[in-house]
């Protein structure tokens, strides 16, 4: 590439794009929203006990600087100069909750990922503080039910069971803060001055944060009983944080910050009040923009923030539809059953037969989310029958992730009274036509698949080009480059979408009510710690012995 074309290239701007099963770094033209270059690297998840998940801040970390460092020799292979990146954004996991001592630098503990459910008893624990048990007590604070899902009743756990951080605490050395926190600070410093702040996108899935006045709530930190002084200042989605401290790019602002899903909704470019769009990622996000007034549902969803772009632009909302386990599921079916060695096989098993043959997967592997809020679901598989062989196993997984998004829709057509005629969809497992296919069937509108899946980078790339300070990247509405999409049209009659959406829904209700928070403390299954049926054998062998005895034999 000519010197002279470089120069055609204009401003670039980077993301960071950190979440459950991955770390990427991507580079977008400002100008034209095109991508140029992108590294990933997968992140281990640890499972220490049933029902925990965990990760190692400090392997999120080195990911990024990997993702960054070799994304940017990528793009000096392509002959781009990386002076040209002008801002970098962060798009990262929520509800994932990390302390670290500001002293050393050092995580005190694993980041405890949004998908645990640890907190199962803490959460009942705090029910029992609250007037009737209600678990939306808090909802129109916080948006929010109590649920193990949010950052509060993690880090409730944390300080309850880690002596590390309770010291920690008290000596005035702790920090806690969701991801986009922890790496913020470490790439701006870290001990030596790093920014400790999140945005407001991520503060609204703590549970802590009252999405109204856009500040820490005092009295939510004291019924969880959370020191205000280790939580990270609060700012908008698109202003200059602060600067890259080491690496390729020394220098370059941080300037975009936005949890995830809420990137997603920017990527996708849905600024308009009820644009809505759903990501397939580990888990399954439905977001619908409700502008600058938050709706509260009565249907089982969420108010948060979608995002706010700029230190004075106004705060908008969402409602959102979540869901645990989407990508997760094929993920289990490569580690967990051995039946494919990769994902993309599982497209290849479904499409080899074309349906379920009656077989129908609830993956409530971490409870249910929304509409449920149901901690005590487990994940079953029903209808089996002789037939039934893993392409059908394969197949009802994919429309477990079509039926639960199905849910999610019509609790928001619900809320928001005005159904959606077609839904805008993004992330990694869009990639597989199949799902889409069986997503159009089941929701019975069109599904519009960018032909640039990487929505969530870009939407925090957007985010970051448009900070005050930088100016490279324009969201007035005419600025915005027309995205090109491919579109799936429903195949199936709607009477057979209702026939298999009814028996799925079955299936939700048979998944219900399978744990509870307590579990037998030893796992002892000896029949003699059952003390009627231990009884009943210790008598008739004496009875066998005497008899014996008393016939001579």
């Amino acid at each position: 590439m000519a010197a002279s074309d470089r120069m055609v290239l204009g401003p670039l701007v980077g993301s960071i794009d950190q979440g459950t099963s991955s770390t990427r770094f991507l580079v977008f033209n400002a100008k034209t929203a095109e991508l140029l270059s992108h590294h990933q690297v997968e992140i281990q998840q640890k499972f220490p006990k049933e029902g925990w998940v965990e990760q190692d801040p400090k392997e999120i970390l080195k990911s990024v600087h990997e993702c960054v460092e070799r994304t940017c020799e990528k793009l000096q292979q392509l002959n781009i100069d990386i002076t040209n990146i002008k801002a970098i954004g962060v798009s990262n996991q929520r509800e994932t909750t990390v302390v670290w001592d500001k002293t050393t630098g050092e995580p005190l503990y694993n980041a405890i990922v949004w998908l645990d459910l640890r907190t199962q008893p803490t959460v009942e624990r705090l029910l029992k503080r609250i007037p009737g048990k209600n678990k939306a007590f808090f909802k129109f604070r916080t948006g929010l039910p109590l649920s193990t899902y949010f950052s509060a009743v993690k880090l409730r756990w944390l300080l309850d069971n880690v002596e590390e951080i309770r010291q920690a605490v008290d000596d005035g050395r702790a920090l806690f803060g969701t991801i986009d926190s922890w790496l913020i600070w470490c790439l701006t410093g870290g001990k030596n001055g790093g920014v400790h702040c999140t945005d407001v996108t991520n503060a609204s899935r703590t549970m802590l944060f009252n999405i109204h006045s856009l500040e820490w709530d005092p009295e939510l930190c004291q019924f969880f009983d959370i020191p205000m002084e280790i939580l990270p200042k609060v700012r908008s989605s698109s202003e200059i944080y602060g600067l890259m401290k080491s690496g390729a790019l020394t220098g370059v602002p941080i300037s975009g910050c936005l949890g995830d899903q809420s990137a997603a909704l920017v990527g996708q470019m849905c600024f308009q009040d009820g644009q809505a769009k759903n990501t397939y990622g580990t888990g399954c996000f439905l977001l619908c923009n409700t502008g600058q007034k938050s709706v509260f549902s009565e249907h089982g969803l969420l108010t948060t923030i979608a995002y706010k772009l700029g230190r004075d632009k106004p705060v908008c909302y969402a409602l959102e539809g979540s869901v645990a386990i989407a990508g997760a599921v094929v993920r289990w079916l490569r580690d967990n059953l051995g039946i494919v060695k990769t994902s993309q096989e599982v497209e290849k098993l479904a499409a080899e037969v074309g349906t379920s043959y009656g077989c129908y997967f609830v993956p409530a592997f971490s409870g249910l989310y929304a509409p449920y809020w149901e901690p005590s679901a487990r994940g079953i598989i029903c209808g089996l029958t002789q037939f039934t062989n893993k392409n059908h196993i394969a197949f009802a997984a994919l429309e477990a992730v079509c039926f639960q998004t199905r849910e999610i829709l019509d609790a928001i057509n619900k809320d928001c009274g005005i159904p959606l005629n077609q839904l805008q969809v993004d992330g990694g497992m869009t990639n597989n036509k199949v799902l889409m296919q069986l997503q159009a069937d089941i929701l019975c509108i069109p599904v519009v698949k960018p032909s640039m899946p990487e929505t969530t980078a870009l939407g925090a790339a957007m985010a970051a080009g448009a900070a005050e300070g930088v100016g490279i990247w324009s969201l007035n509405p005419g600025d915005l480059t027309a995205v090109t999409c491919e579109r799936f049209e429903p195949q199936i009659n709607p009477e057979e979408s209702e026939y298999r959406y009814a028996r799925w829904k079955k299936a939700v209700m048979k998944s219900m009510g399978w744990e509870t928070a307590e579990a037998p403390s030893n796992g002892d299954t000896s029949i003699f710690c059952s003390l009627p049926l231990g009884f009943f054998i210790m008598s008739s062998m004496i009875m066998l012995i005497g008899a014996k005895y008393v016939s001579g034999k």
